[in-house]
């Protein structure tokens, strides 16, 4: 089976109903909205939670907090994920995002010190913290702020 042989399953797409096309289609003249009203007319209705003039439930419920706009958001790594690299490589941001430890850089990446190293590295990142810094140099390694 090929993509252009999918085909859905009988009886499970219906055509939309036509309005507005004449009296004797059933869904002429007014098209289905009634003769007066609110909705009747063209850009009628209401706004997303309107409640009819009630309190919305939005304006109801109490705010809390703040989101800080200059907070920074780090993609991490753990030093266990670091021993799959060779003796001697330069990991950098885009070899981590190659090698698919990481999705996306974000705000930049940081290195934390979950587990333990056995290679000699030079691990070149925005963060360390420091018992992952101590770790990478106990091991041979450089760890370098980028």
């Amino acid at each position: 089976m090929k993509l252009h042989e999918l085909k859905p399953a009988a009886g499970t797409n219906k055509n939309p109903k036509r309005k507005g096309r004449g009296t004797a289609s059933g869904q002429g003249k007014t098209g289905g909205r009634g003769q007066t009203g609110q909705n009747s007319r063209s850009g009628g209705g209401t706004r997303p939670g309107f409640e009819g003039g009630q309190m919305p439930l939005q304006r109801r419920l109490p705010k809390r907090g703040f989101t800080n706009i200059f907070s920074k958001n780090y993609a991490e790594v753990n030093l266990s994920d670091l021993n799959n690299f060779a003796e001697g490589t330069v990991v950098t941001p885009e070899l981590l995002l190659e090698k698919k430890i990481i999705k996306k850089k974000l705000d930049g990446i940081k290195i934390l010190g979950n587990g333990e190293i056995t290679t000699n590295l030079t691990v070149k990142a925005h963060k360390f913290t420091k018992s992952a810094a101590q770790k990478i140099e106990a091991a041979g390694g450089r760890a370098e702020v980028i």
